[in-house]
């Protein structure tokens, strides 16, 4: 099904915040290119008999044409719905047969293939071999595409009555207004893709030059080298002509933008383009925005505008990193009456923060929530090959998440301040209105 539009802001930023502690007993991250120029990251781990696989390609909807947006969404969504020699059926079958599960993606940037499945010999070679087809040759069946695009097309009808998604819309077009980040799938441009488009933007972008895998769990190296070569050895060939690169947003300006809505309550969003997956800063701006606004009910945001003031039943702030900078965003609902003065709240609350940063105290607390807690939130393979897969696709280093916790206990108030004026500016803060008198 289409993801691209209304993906879970939530889930790139559980793949943030989640992340491994380091600890002793955990075997170290390997890495290596294949010949194809793929790069691997990988977990021995014989604790459990599974193995998980990640496997990212340069193919999100960032990478749609211009004229096309929601083609990246639908050619990913058709890759598992019949593959080499089994249909939509069969591939169904199978996965229920041996007790594996397979799932096909798109996101902003990247689209995933996932793989769980047991590492007895034969169970392992039937879900290596189905995941294999489901990349190298998926059929694209013309019925199913006729099928899942009309389903699509209504599924996007009904999102658009609701003011939550309209939300989520204009704010992302209003703060890259040239840019891929914020092109808008519209019934009409899903009307306009056809079979052929998709064919074709498989055979461009799913390819070994374009991939990232990650692999964790139950097999040796030499076992995790030979499913690698497996899963690339008949991917399409590189395309020099597609690009691999984005543009980087333009430069954003003050402003708000209103959107009419019957809705009761209004739905706010105030943001801009913030920060890439690979820079330094990062983790000083995620620690920093546990204060601000990702705490909970210890943030700053939820103190001044739900508790003290009463406009809101949660408010929250977040930073999203992307292949070029991502948004940070600060999201909202109120009564359509409080509108305005829960946004003089809002901008009041950032303002300040700019100024004076976290104190010690708030900071401490900050650190030992996301450096103290985080073990928690790695509790499965799976979850630990996804952010693998993040790692190997934005090219982190392989020992970032051993270094985290260090890295989020050695910040100090300034830095975390000075990381904050650097990549949020009240100038190019534009606010989005949805349902407001």
């Amino acid at each position: 099904m289409m993801t691209t539009w209304m993906k879970s802001c939530g889930v790139t930023l559980l793949l943030w915040l989640s992340v491994w502690s380091g600890l002793a007993f955990a075997a170290p991250v390997q890495s290596w290119t294949t010949a194809q120029g793929t790069r691997v990251y990988f977990i021995e781990t014989h604790a459990l008999p599974i193995v998980d696989v990640q496997v990212l390609f340069l193919a999100g909807s960032a990478f749609d044409p211009a004229d096309k947006p929601g083609l990246a969404s639908l050619t990913a969504s058709l890759m598992d719905q019949g593959a080499g020699s089994r249909n939509e059926q069969q591939i169904a079958e199978t996965l229920a047969d041996i007790g594996a599960t397979l799932s096909v993606g798109a996101g902003l940037d990247s689209a995933t293939v996932a793989l769980r499945t047991l590492s007895d010999p034969d169970r392992r070679r039937e879900a290596f071999g189905l995941m294999a087809d489901v990349m190298a040759r998926p059929r694209y069946d013309r019925a199913i595409y006729k099928r899942d695009l009309a389903r699509s097309i209504a599924a996007l009808k009904d999102a658009l009555t609701k003011p939550q998604v309209l939300s989520q819309r204009a704010y992302m077009s209003a703060i890259y207004p040239d840019q891929p980040y914020g092109r808008l799938v519209t019934p009409a441009s899903l009307e306009a893709i056809g079979h052929g488009d998709v064919t074709a933007f498989w055979r461009n972008h799913f390819t070994a030059g374009r991939a990232s895998i990650a692999i964790v769990g139950d097999l040796t190296r030499a076992e995790a080298e030979a499913l690698a070569q497996q899963l690339l050895a008949d991917l399409p060939p590189d395309q020099a002509t597609v690009a691999k690169g984005l543009p980087a947003p333009a430069s954003t300006q003050a402003r708000v933008v209103r959107v009419e809505h019957p809705a009761s309550q209004a739905h706010l969003l105030v943001g801009m383009p913030s920060v890439a997956r690979d820079d330094p800063e990062q983790i000083a701006l995620q620690v920093g925005n546990y204060t601000l606004g990702g705490g909970g009910f210890v943030s700053l945001l939820t103190k001044e505008v739900r508790e003290n003031r009463g406009y809101a039943y949660s408010v929250y702030s977040y930073f999203q990193p992307q292949l070029v900078p991502g948004p940070f965003t600060i999201g909202l609902e109120t009564k359509r009456a409080q509108a305005d003065d829960a946004l003089k709240v809002v901008n009041q609350v950032v303002g300040d923060y700019l100024k004076r940063g976290p104190t010690a105290a708030q900071l401490k607390a900050a650190q030992d929530n996301i450096a103290g807690g985080f073990a928690l939130r790695i509790d499965s393979n799976s979850k630990l090959a996804a952010n693998l897969g993040v790692m190997a696709f934005y090219g982190l280093p392989t020992d970032w998440l051993e270094q985290y916790p260090a890295r989020v206990r050695a910040l100090t108030p300034e830095a975390v301040r000075e990381a904050f004026r650097k990549h949020v500016s009240p100038e190019r803060l534009v606010t989005v209105r949805v349902a407001t008198d």
